[in-house]
């Protein structure tokens, strides 16, 4: 019975492992297709949906760990978003997205009207991160950050990602979910 839970403990790490890694590899990928619409692609907020998904299927540390890393390695790789400050604080924004999504949604009932506020809190539980991030490191490069810098970076330029995030996360939740592909459980 000891070596069957260890099995199956360790094949859950994989799949875990995997799940992320997969998750990270959209991070990467995604603004790249979200690009190719230039009026609205970076207003998609193409990066969030993985470090999303990858809290809600995975766990809060996953989805923390896939948000942290994606935009720093991202800029990194792609030179996009510009490391400082914008990947800086989406690094914070991200790791809360999915730190925050992964653990209400493994505390709170599999419902899809809770998934939905799931997702809510976690996106503005990310966004006050984001601005918090921002005024601190705009303290820190003598520079400025005002309460509607803030608001245009989290909600009014982000508002079609916002709207996209809504439509699109639940529905693929309940999908993976309902096709027994969430390994995020109590």
């Amino acid at each position: 019975m000891q070596h069957s839970d260890s099995r199956r403990d360790t094949d859950l790490r994989i799949r875990r492992l995997t799940y992320a890694a997969l998750f990270l590899a959209m991070a990467m990928i995604l603004p790249f297709i979200a690009g190719q619409i230039p009026e609205i692609g970076s207003m998609l907020c193409p990066m969030h949906i993985p470090a999303l998904l990858c809290g809600f299927l995975c766990g809060w540390p996953w989805g923390l760990a896939v948000g942290f890393i994606a935009p720093p390695l991202r800029s990194v790789l792609f030179g996009m978003p510009a490391m400082f400050p914008s990947a800086v604080a989406m690094a914070f924004e991200l790791a809360t997205y999915g730190a925050v999504a992964g653990l209400l949604y493994r505390l709170l009932p599999r419902r899809k009207a809770v998934t939905v506020g799931v997702l809510i809190l976690s996106m503005i539980a990310g966004r006050i991160v984001w601005g918090i991030v921002r005024l601190v490191l705009a303290g820190l490069s003598g520079s400025s950050f005002t309460w509607g810098l803030f608001l245009s970076g989290a909600i009014t330029t982000a508002l079609p990602g916002i709207v996209l995030q809504i439509v699109l996360i639940p529905l693929l939740v309940i999908s993976l979910e309902r096709a027994g592909l969430t390994l995020n459980r109590r």
